[in-house]
């Protein structure tokens, strides 16, 4: 069965990843192209700036967090056929989205994995 993924890019890239979207707005801090494997880099499918700033990684804000992209993601155009990429790069491999943020437990890469398979 072939999965979607989320993982830090700074971790190391895998065989097993697969396919491999970076799903930031902005290109991590002290990563390089060659380092970070990425296959596609889908800055139209992220958080917008402010609902970035007011995020601010605090847990305490993840679940209005994981509300308001939810609804950025229902609403944003580009969105669904993100989504049905993903679906389909799933029919034959494993797909990561790559994040950059700290947190493992909140972060946008959780709710936008999520929305897909929702779907």
């Amino acid at each position: 069965m072939r999965q979607l993924r989320i993982k830090r890019v700074y971790a190391p890239a895998e065989e097993e990843d697969g396919y491999r979207i970076l799903t930031d707005k902005l290109w991590p801090r002290g990563m390089t192209k060659s380092r970070a494997a990425i296959d596609k880099w889908a800055k139209e499918i992220t958080p917008t700036k402010s609902l970035r700033q007011w995020f601010g990684h605090k847990r305490e804000n993840f679940p209005e967090f994981t509300d308001k992209y939810i609804a950025e993601l229902n609403a944003n155009p580009a969105a669904p056929a993100f989504a049905e990429e993903c679906l389909d790069l799933l029919k034959n491999d494993n797909v990561t989205l790559l994040y950059g943020a700290k947190d493992e437990q909140c972060n946008h890469a959780i709710v936008l994995r999520d929305w897909i398979l929702g779907r």
